[in-house]
């Protein structure tokens, strides 16, 4: 999502897939000032790659992080945002949530319009 809470990209992941893997390619050919994450994207790889596209990462330590690292606690707090878009496409969108579409490029588009739906009201 961009600063104004839209959505800017969405990638489609099998269901056991982890979200951390998956950051390279939601980042890539973008231009952000900062990135902010969750706990389960905190790792050395994805903050490199965050410095080398000239941004600044806000993402909370994970407690078994040897070294702790700083963040912005405030601009953190705002990824409730982040979380809320994703409780209301899944509450307003029971197809989204729970996967009706057996064809990805499908579901996809629901997703996308539900994205778009969600972000506009």
């Amino acid at each position: 999502m961009n600063g104004a809470g839209r959505v800017v990209r969405l990638i489609l992941t099998p269901g056991q897939a982890g979200d951390a893997p998956r950051a390279p390619a939601l980042l890539a050919g973008l231009r952000p000032r900062r990135v902010v994450a969750d706990t389960a994207h905190d790792s050395d790889a994805i903050r490199a790659l965050v410095r080398r596209m000239r941004a600044r990462a806000c993402i909370k330590p994970n407690p078994t992080r040897k070294r702790t690292v700083r963040y912005d606690r405030e601009r953190y707090k705002r990824r409730n945002v982040i979380e809320r878009f994703f409780g209301s496409l899944k509450r307003g969108f029971r197809r989204v949530a729970t996967r009706y579409e057996k064809k990805a490029e499908n579901y996809m588009g629901f997703a996308w319009l539900a994205a778009v739906l969600v972000s506009i009201g």
